[in-house]
């Protein structure tokens, strides 16, 4: 596993009007292992916008664990973000599997 990445989670704090001002905030990095799944085209704005679908593969531990689909997924190299979709952190005591998607809005 050579890749790098960065998980994060969204935080809303009162911006002082009675709304909400929405950020992220980094809880988990790791080296992680891209499997790739898939790819697709979707019309965004009334134009096709590429997806990829990756399997992502990183070790257990208590910070892995605590990964939801709520989450982003950064790769800190190259700086693209992706949707986390689903999480399984049960079926393998060595490994946490996340299904993640790059290229549509959270």
């Amino acid at each position: 596993m050579r890749e790098l990445a960065a998980f994060d989670r969204s935080i809303r704090t009162p911006d002082g009007s009675g709304g909400f001002t929405h950020s992220w905030q980094e809880e988990h990095a790791c080296t992680v292992e891209y499997i790739y799944a898939r790819g697709s085209e979707a019309v965004v704005a009334a134009r096709l916008k590429g997806q990829a679908i990756y399997k992502i593969r990183i070790h257990q531990s208590a910070g892995a664990r605590k990964i939801e689909p709520k989450w982003r997924m950064r790769d800190r190299r190259r700086g693209t973000e992706y949707n986390i979709r689903e999480v399984d952190a049960i079926s393998d005591q060595k490994w946490v599997y996340l299904v993640v998607e790059s290229g549509v809005a959270a």
